[in-house]
């Protein structure tokens, strides 16, 4: 297979890589949303020639929707679970805990029961399942389908590498760190994502992809003593008045992490937040690549100039309905 040249499509990323308006920015609250949308835009650029074209003509599509999940988890039952894996809620004693939870979906249901995965988090094997449906989506050339398993899979994928997404103390919550997650995976992104390198590579092929989900889930669990013990060393750095700062919306004040004491976190932190985000963007792009060779590579020229259906489009409307009505489900990260 021809491989994309990346000079030439460097002429396309700038100016649609920095179109996301100043709204958009500002409204930010909790990857949170802005960073889901930015993983699902610079993947595209990851893919090869045969699925670009089909890629970047629905990349609105595919950013807009990069937050469906999010949007959905506050109000549906059995979405939250999804999105994490309180993997430190297995660990016994010394063991490694990702050689005494089992990798496959059945043997683990055998070990510690269907309740128990679901109420800890079921991210690695959710990945899985959504690269099966949007493989079966390109098998049967599906608009509709591509679009929106395409987007939905990013969102997953990016959650799997957010360390605050394996561990029961997710928010801090269990450390006097409380707002830990914000600051993480939004706050810092919010600050700094126009400085970050988003040239990650091409697309690769991944053999086995539930060991590829399993992979970036330990990868983020390894960064998560860094993440807490850094936000202490810097607290301890810091007044309460330094730590903070108040921010002003439209008519809305809030308090918030202030710039000088993220950008100290983010220092210390030797720039984490955006080497998990750029693996989080090549790992979008491989799987979406990974579903269509498995799907037998459907020509996907000919889906181009097909807009999807009205049906699709007003998904999100029914979802922003959801995520506005006063009855949340699922995790708390603010």
């Amino acid at each position: 297979m021809k491989l994309p040249n990346y000079k030439i499509i460097l002429s396309f990323v700038i100016p649609i890589l920095f179109s996301f308006s100043y709204s958009e920015r500002s409204s930010i609250k909790k990857w949170g949303f802005f960073g889901h949308k930015r993983i699902n835009r610079i993947a595209v650029f990851t893919l090869p020639p045969e699925m670009i074209g089909f890629y970047k003509e629905h990349i609105e599509y595919l950013t807009d929707h990069a937050v469906d999940p999010d949007k959905r988890r506050y109000a549906v039952e059995g979405e939250a679970q999804r999105h994490f894996i309180d993997i430190d809620h297995y660990k016994i004693d010394n063991f490694d805990v990702f050689q005494t939870v089992p990798k496959y979906w059945n043997d683990a249901v055998s070990k510690y029961t269907e309740d128990t995965l679901q109420a800890y988090g079921i991210v690695p094997w959710h990945i899985q399942t959504m690269k099966y449906r949007l493989q079966k989506a390109f098998e049967e050339k599906n608009i509709d389908l591509i679009l929106k398993n395409s987007a939905e899979i990013g969102h997953y994928i990016g959650d799997a590498h957010v360390p605050l997404h394996t561990t029961e103390n997710y928010n801090g919550q269990l450390t006097n760190q409380k707002g830990i997650h914000g600051l993480w995976e939004s706050r810092i992104v919010e600050i700094n994502a126009e400085n970050y390198d988003y040239f990650v590579g091409k697309s690769q092929y991944i053999t086995k992809v539930l060991d590829f989900a399993w992979d970036a889930v330990k990868e983020s669990h390894i960064a998560l003593d860094s993440v807490f013990r850094l936000e202490k060393e810097v607290t301890a750095d810091f007044s309460s008045d330094k730590k903070y700062s108040f921010e002003t919306k439209g008519n809305i004040t809030s308090q918030v992490y202030s710039y000088e004491f993220c950008q100290e976190y983010n220092k210390r932190m030797n720039g984490m937040v955006e080497r998990r985000m750029r693996k989080a963007i090549l790992s979008v792009g491989s799987i979406w690549f990974t579903a269509w060779v498995d799907a037998g590579q459907p020509d996907l020229s000919k889906l181009q100039n097909k807009p999807p259906s009205e049906e699709l489009l007003n998904e999100q409307k029914e979802l922003d309905n959801q995520l506005h009505s006063k009855t949340h489900k699922g995790r708390n990260c603010e």
